[in-house]
């Protein structure tokens, strides 16, 4: 093949010499220039695959299949070298792995808490989840929902050893009739498929509060959307929250035989954490009784009846009538007499005004009128600004 190869070319060679030696025309010179510009314009990168590609096309079907196979499981060999030479999150200095971790949301710190073991430990960590706990949920979530949630873990607790219990006499029982080493491997696999959470970690009370599983004590203004009957009112309720509408669910409780309907759709400006550690039907002790006097924003117990829970009521502290209301003769802080006044109501409605005994405070009331309980002075700014900004539209009777 090489001596035909030259005879070609040989061949080719004379018969160039015997062609007669003619200027050539303007046209030919000009594509002498051609392969020139050419060459100019293509790139190294462009030449590089060009031939790459040649040799690949010519070449590779003489490439043996076996040494083939081993060209190719050495680079996949070279790229897992490459790969693992790449730095990983855990490769961080401590503290700049704390500050990332300190900085994701909770849905994003919870889905990294399943990459692996190592950052599982650090995502579960409770003082990253104690500043979304009291980012979110810090308004609402006050002692009585704390103690609710200590009595939720212990129930969790009990009913896990009453599983395990369980577990472990269903486990003397198959260990009669199956070779035991088979026995274990199959519950170590079982073990394995889930972790699960530790039931007392803050994590899981945010995820609890977050998908609505744990129903938790909260108090809600203006109960039943807004009813005119509890206008500017707060009453005692098991709220769970919707992740879905962002607002809650409320669970009232029962007035006397009738049992509360559930109201659905309560936002969150809607709900407060309780100001005073009262169960609904107790009669809160008054403290604050001795410095009242006209001006001051109150809160006060009321009931329809004995049967019923009290609910918190909005007023202020009015003069006596005896008074003029002028501040440099006012004597009504003097008086063991204290007058409550609930504005959002006409003058000449019965609900307009109570009196109550400052030094001997009792309930109060009668089966017409209700019955008036434990009051608690505001002296939180943003406590007063909450009850003005759900002020009725219009005055009630």
């Amino acid at each position: 093949m090489l001596l035909y190869f030259l005879i070609t070319c040989f061949s080719f060679i004379l018969f160039i010499k015997s062609l007669p030696l003619k200027p050539l025309p303007q046209w030919a010179d000009e594509m002498r220039l051609l392969p020139l510009r050419f060459w100019k314009d293509l790139s190294l990168f462009h030449i590089s695959v060009l031939i790459k590609n040649t040799l690949r096309s010519c070449y590779l079907p003489l490439v043996p299949y076996n040494m083939s196979l081993i060209k190719k499981s050495l680079s996949s060999k070279v790229e897992n070298v490459e790969e693992t030479e790449e730095m990983s999150v855990l490769d961080l200095p401590e503290l700049a792995l704390e500050c990332i971790l300190e900085r994701l949301p909770p849905a994003a710190l919870f889905s990294t808490a399943a990459v692996c073991s190592s950052l599982r430990e650090r995502c579960l960590s409770d003082h990253l989840w104690e500043k979304h706990m009291k980012r979110k949920w810090d308004r609402i979530i006050g002692p009585a929902a704390y103690r609710e949630w200590q009595w939720y873990i212990a129930l969790k607790k009990d009913s896990n050893n009453l599983k395990q219990g369980k577990h472990k006499g269903l486990m003397r029982l198959l260990s009669l009739s199956w070779p035991l080493s088979w026995f274990r491997s199959k519950v170590n696999d079982i073990g394995k498929q889930r972790i699960s959470l530790p039931v007392d970690s803050i994590m899981a009370w945010y995820l609890a509060l977050e998908t609505g599983r744990f129903w938790f004590p909260a108090q809600v203004y203006n109960r039943e959307n807004g009813n005119v009957g509890f206008m500017l009112s707060c009453y005692d309720a098991e709220v769970s929250y919707d992740c879905r509408t962002d607002t809650f669910q409320a669970r009232y409780p029962p007035h006397g035989r009738r049992a509360a309907a559930p109201e659905n759709g309560v936002p969150w400006e809607r709900l407060r954490a309780p100001p005073v550690d009262t169960p609904p039907h107790d009669l809160h002790i008054s403290d604050s009784l001795h410095e009242l006097h006209p001006g001051n924003h109150i809160e006060i117990q009321w009931r329809r009846n004995k049967e019923f829970p009290y609910g918190w009521w909005y007023g202020v502290v009015g003069h006596l009538e005896s008074c003029d209301g002028n501040e440099n003769y006012c004597r009504c802080q003097n008086s063991d007499t204290v007058v409550l006044e609930f504005n959002h109501y006409t003058p000449g409605s019965r609900w307009r005004r109570t009196i109550i005994n400052r030094k001997d405070h009792r309930e109060e009331g009668n089966e017409a009128d209700g019955f008036y309980g434990g009051i608690r002075k505001l002296k939180n700014e943003d406590e007063i600004s909450t009850w003005k900004r759900l002020w009725p539209a219009e005055v009630l009777e």
